[in-house]
C-alpha cells in the first residue's frame, strides 16, 4: 500500500537545467493555432521553432508539438500558463 503522506516529486526536482522540454498543445483546428503557440513561446524563450501539427481523427482539434530549450523552471511554468490562456487552446501537456 502506498504511503499517502509521501509527496510526489515536483517537476522542478525531476529536471536538470538547461534541458529540452516538449510542449503538446491541443486546440481548435484553426489555421492560426500553430503560429499563436510559437508566438507565445517566442516571448519567453526566443528561438527558431518548427512546430509539428496533427489533426484529430474527426478534424475538430489539432495537436501542436514544440520542443524548447529551457534554462529554468520558471520558463516552463510561465509557458504552461500562457499557452493555456490562448482562447482556442483546450489542453497543454
Amino acid at each position: 500500500m502506498q504511503d499517502l503522506n509521501k509527496e510526489q516529486p515536483k517537476l522542478k526536482d525531476l529536471l536538470e537545467f538547461p534541458c529540452s522540454f516538449a510542449f503538446k498543445v491541443m486546440g481548435e483546428n484553426k489555421p492560426e493555432l500553430a503560429d499563436r503557440v510559437v508566438e507565445v513561446i517566442q516571448k519567453t524563450i526566443p528561438g527558431d521553432y518548427v512546430p509539428t501539427t496533427k489533426p484529430s481523427s474527426k478534424g475538430t482539434y489539432t495537436a501542436v508539438s514544440v520542443t524548447v530549450n529551457a534554462t529554468n523552471i520558471e520558463q516552463i511554468e510561465t509557458l504552461y500558463k500562457e499557452l493555456g490562456a490562448i482562447d482556442i487552446v483546450r489542453v497543454v501537456l
